[in-house]
């Protein structure tokens, strides 16, 4: 027997608790658990080490390090509140229109670019999330990519990251954990966005987001 439940008694557990209002870009923090506006708890963490909820030190030099995106919150958000996502995608593209600028969820894709697309998936994976254009390179310059240039996902994760150097420089994705992630010298957490390392790290910088790789037998 179906139980109707009024969205109003499922608030406090889809909301953010710094902006008050429902969760856009889910991000929980590692150390508690707490989640949170992706953009609301990094503006938060650029002058606070604690968690926003608890208070409970996340960690004190890089409490970026220790935060994630909640894939699985964010989608039950846009699937109980009517209308939120569409909403949000129009704010997107206002915000790019109104800077005159394409909205990146709208620009067509070549599908001759290198993406992290395996050769068994179909080729429109994730086509349509935004992009982001990143130049990998090699932190000793001895195990350098033949094409450091990539496009893929901004949902795609560090660890995916990982993966992908490991199968072209290790000739094994298995061997992942031995390759570290860099982006301005700066060590980056495994199941970090690139749009997140993106606003983070580099949206003061021109594009392409630049990191670098280490296999960790190098060093």
């Amino acid at each position: 027997m179906e139980r109707k439940i009024q969205l109003k008694t499922l608030n406090k557990h889809i909301t953010c608790k710094i902006c008050r209002g429902y969760f856009i870009d889910a991000t929980t923090v590692t150390e508690c658990l707490h989640t949170f506006c992706k953009s609301c708890l990094v503006k938060h963490l650029e002058d606070n080490s604690t968690c926003p909820a608890c208070d409970s030190v996340i960690h004190q030099s890089h409490p970026l390090n220790y935060i994630s995106f909640d894939r699985t919150m964010q989608d039950i958000v846009y699937k109980l509140v009517p209308n939120l996502q569409e909403n949000e995608t129009k704010r997107e593209r206002d915000f790019y229109k109104s800077r005159n600028m394409p909205c990146p969820k709208d620009i067509p894709q070549n599908h001759d670019d290198d993406t992290f697309n395996d050769s068994h998936v179909d080729s429109d994976y994730h086509r349509q999330d935004e992009q982001v254009n990143v130049c990998l390179e090699c932190k000793n310059n001895i195990n350098a990519l033949s094409r450091r240039f990539i496009r893929c996902s901004s949902q795609a994760t560090i660890t995916h990251l990982k993966k992908f150097v490991a199968k072209k420089v290790l000739n094994g994705m298995d061997k992942y954990k031995e390759v570290d992630i860099l982006c301005n010298d700066e060590l980056l957490g495994k199941d970090h966005t690139l749009k997140f390392v993106y606003i983070t790290r580099w949206r003061f910088k021109d594009p392409p987001l630049r990191l670098q790789f280490r296999p960790r037998m190098d060093l």
